[in-house]
């Protein structure tokens, strides 16, 4: 695996170019940059049936909707502290009490999860059809695409974000803007790509307003098609990016300084929470720890696969 200075290296390539024009299209007052889940599924580079096959595609344009009933689904998460690294750690005691998420309104499909590939990528292209025509929170007014997820079924990692940003509504593909390009070459940095052995989706299907945080019934509406999303790729390891992911599916409201650093469990999945592409864009000091967590990403899939 590269070392810290080769990382830092391949990062800089791209870091100035990146940097300079997330802080002209977003501005320096942004917590957190916000990417997105994709919409239709298709097949691309590998069979429907085998395992490793790259699924993904931008989702239909849609017209604003009108806000549905909103979700009476009150996500909760099993999250638990694995095998704290060095401080910063997770506060609180190293098991957390485990809950079952409360069905919502994409939940019912979900009942049993097959084996077999086609099987699954079938439901996936079903789940994104579904994601393009929900109206169940108020998102769905001001979006222009919905956007569910793409990459590899059967991965080795996937990668939950917050939610579109502006790029993302645009084109129905998750991390496509400037923070998705860093990410790119994070993932390549541990022999990782969305086209052969990563995922990618968010917490939130669609672009919140002036990309500011997604509201807790936001989050509680998109939770079923995410689980369903997990459940269906079958990720090795989960790989939260930013404070409002890994919060979110931890279950502590605590800040990401304090989350990293420690590896959780969701939905029985090694779960590693790190920076967002686009604060470290911001702030370079981040790049050594989101190095750690990387590291500490790789550890548990070279664990998996021995």
């Amino acid at each position: 695996m590269a070392s810290l200075s080769d990382l830092f290296r391949l990062l800089d390539d791209v870091e100035d170019y990146l940097s300079g024009g997330y802080r002209r299209e977003h501005g320096e007052g942004q917590a957190e940059g916000r990417e997105g889940l994709q919409g239709g599924v298709r097949v691309e580079g590998a069979a429907p049936s085998e395992p490793g096959a790259v699924v993904g595609g931008a989702a239909p344009s849609s017209p604003p909707a009108a806000e549905g009933t909103r979700s009476s689904a009150d996500a909760r998460v099993a999250a638990r502290s694995e095998s704290p690294a060095p401080p910063p750690a997770a506060p609180g005691p190293a098991s957390v009490a485990s809950q079952a998420a409360a069905p919502g309104p994409a939940s019912a499909a979900a009942t049993e999860i097959p084996a077999d590939p086609a099987t699954r990528l079938r439901r996936l292209a079903e789940l994104a059809a579904e994601v393009a025509a929900c109206t169940t929170c108020g998102l769905c007014r001001g979006r222009t695409r919905a956007v569910p997820g793409e990459g590899a079924i059967d991965p080795l990692v996937m990668v939950v974000g917050e939610g579109p940003g502006a790029d993302e509504d645009a084109s129905g593909r998750p991390f496509v803007g400037r923070a998705g390009q860093y990410l790119d070459k994070w993932l390549e940095a541990v022999q990782l790509s969305r086209s052969s052995n990563a995922y990618i989706a968010n917490i939130v299907k669609c672009r919140p307003p002036g990309n500011r945080d997604p509201l807790p019934d936001e989050m509680a509406a998109c939770r079923p098609y995410l689980d369903r999303q997990i459940d269906l790729v079958r990720p090795r390891v989960i790989l939260t990016v930013g404070r409002i992911s890994s919060a979110n599916l931890t279950g502590l409201e605590v800040g990401i300084n304090k989350l990293r650093g420690s590896t959780y469990r969701y939905r029985g999945i090694p779960l590693i929470p790190t920076y967002h592409p686009s604060g470290v864009l911001r702030n370079p000091d981040y790049r050594a720890p989101v190095w750690e967590d990387l590291r500490r990403l790789k550890k548990h899939l070279d664990e998996s696969l021995s």
